[in-house]
């Protein structure tokens, strides 16, 4: 009960700062009556602030749970999106057709970054054995997630000044002038991604065994490995479509659930590794909006500077 009263705490929080603050400030007691105006307060609130607090948890609690995903699948507690490929796939399959001068209309770029984080991911299984050693899928998702960094930066190259300052906030992760046709836009992808979800969860449990004992239990570790893959990239290449790769969050919202529920398996530590990683999203973002006020700074670079020390102490404290 203690970890539910931190957590609503936070929440309470972190929705009064994304509400409030900024410019025009809102005071708190005004909040209801700014949501229910047509003044410049209530466009604000309901129009800006509003779907901007809403993505961030949303997107935060999909990579909260992909993270996990990945960790239970392949029995390492660094198997991160960012270290797998996965991330990279999908930026290099949005940022491409930018880079690239194409038109590309908005509802096809999930497409492409599901595509582009499917082959990272994919690639990785696949040089990697389909991840029976937990520390050489590690070291072969780096190399594809640097292969696949490497490969846009030459196409980078070719783009101009504007697109390229364009292209550089993205990739560092951002939520600024998202709006509610963002936020809908992930509904499609979390009606299948959600249901698979929970389904794989407790199949996810007997992979944390081994690949000799859950075969024993008759999993098919190839297809649950596959199948745990093709959730997370649902779970995260829609998010990087819309947000851009919010860094390190799937790291550190799986050990902050490890940490706070210790004795659970994978199905009582999802629900708290999505809601701690819409925390941290949503807590990341306000410095980035406030810290340099006018101007905003990329949520994924606040997520990466708080979340890696985070991560790793909790790491260290985990094996102590």
């Amino acid at each position: 009960m203690r970890h539910v009263a931190v957590a609503a705490a936070v929440l309470v929080a972190v929705v009064s700062s994304a509400l409030c603050l900024g410019t025009p400030y809102v005071p708190p007691l005004a909040l209801a009556d700014a949501l229910g105006g047509d003044g410049l307060a209530g466009v604000v609130v309901a129009e800006l602030r509003l779907p901007r607090l809403v993505l961030a948890l949303v997107a935060g609690a999909c990579l909260g749970a992909a993270g996990l995903v990945l960790q239970e699948a392949l029995r390492n507690p660094l198997a991160v999106p960012e270290m797998l490929g996965v991330s990279s796939g999908a930026a290099l399959g949005v940022a491409a057709p930018l880079v690239l001068a194409l038109s590309v209309p908005l509802a096809v770029q999930p497409l492409l970054a599901i595509g582009g984080a499917a082959l990272g991911g994919v690639l990785t299984l696949l040089a990697a054995g389909f991840g029976r050693s937990p520390s050489g899928v590690l070291l072969t998702g780096a190399a594809v997630a640097a292969a696949l960094q490497a490969a846009l930066l030459v196409l980078m190259v070719l783009a101009d000044q504007l697109d390229l300052q364009l292209i550089y906030r993205y990739l560092l992760g951002s939520l600024s002038a998202r709006t509610w046709d963002d936020v809908t836009g992930l509904g499609p992808w979390l009606l299948i991604a959600v249901p698979a979800l929970v389904l794989c969860a407790p199949v996810l449990s007997v992979l944390r065994l081994g690949d000799d004992d859950a075969q024993a239990l008759g999993v098919r570790v190839r297809r649950a490995r596959l199948a745990a893959l093709a959730i997370s990239v649902l779970l995260i290449a829609p998010v990087v479509a819309v947000c851009g790769p919010v860094a390190w969050v799937g790291f550190l919202a799986p050990h902050l659930a490890r940490r706070l529920r210790p004795g659970s398996d994978a199905v009582g530590r999802l629900p708290w590794s999505a809601a701690w990683g819409a925390l941290v999203v949503a807590c990341a973002d306000q410095p980035a909006r406030l810290a340099l006020a006018p101007t905003e700074t990329p949520v994924g670079a606040w997520t990466a500077l708080v979340g890696v020390p985070a991560g790793v102490a909790l790491l260290k404290a985990s094996r102590r």
